[in-house]
């Protein structure tokens, strides 16, 4: 039997619930993925993370791989586009810290006075928007880890902080457009 024959039989049965047959498929693809990801992100613990949680994220989305597709490519993308999205919130989390260090230098605490505006200008927020802007904003969520935690789009969440910043701006009487 081919390998490609072997896969779309172990496929099959870990479709039909069989966690025997997806735990072969891990055991045959797992050391090129975490290869693969080890390169692709130059980090050998995140590599590890991401193989492990590829291979969840595959489990559940199983029923998506093509009839006759190569499981060890699907696989490798999978991985990628997982090492994509982590090594982005780390530029994004770096960037932000690195903003707030900068931010921290120059000012203190808000004023009292600011401080109540703002958490006035929040209480009158959606609630779904106030969510959105509290976890992005305020708890340096990444839009797809709040997306999750909401149990919301990410395109909806994007959207919620988008509006929630602007509509907090206004209410503060800062600048807008400013990003």
């Amino acid at each position: 039997m081919t390998p490609q024959a072997v896969d779309e039989a172990l496929v099959r049965d870990a479709r039909a619930g069989s966690a025997a047959a997806f735990a072969r498929l891990v055991d045959r693809h797992q050391q090129a993925l975490r290869a693969f990801l080890r390169r692709a992100c130059g980090d050998w613990a995140l590599a590890d993370d991401l193989a492990q949680e590829t291979f969840l994220l595959a489990w559940e989305r199983l029923d998506r791989l093509r009839p006759g597709a190569n499981v060890r490519a699907w696989l490798c993308g999978v991985g990628y586009n997982k090492c994509l999205t982590e090594l982005r919130s780390r530029r994004r989390s770096a960037a932000r810290e690195a903003a707030y260090q900068s931010a921290g230098e120059h000012s203190g605490p808000l004023p009292a006075a600011e401080r109540l505006a703002l958490e006035q200008a929040m209480a009158e927020l959606p609630l779904e928007q106030r969510a959105a802007v509290a976890l992005c904003l305020a708890a340096d969520f990444s839009h797809a880890e709040a997306a999750e935690a909401l149990d919301l789009p990410l395109g909806t969440v994007k959207s919620h902080v988008t509006r929630g910043r602007a509509r907090l701006l206004r209410a503060l009487g800062g600048p807008e457009d400013e990003q």
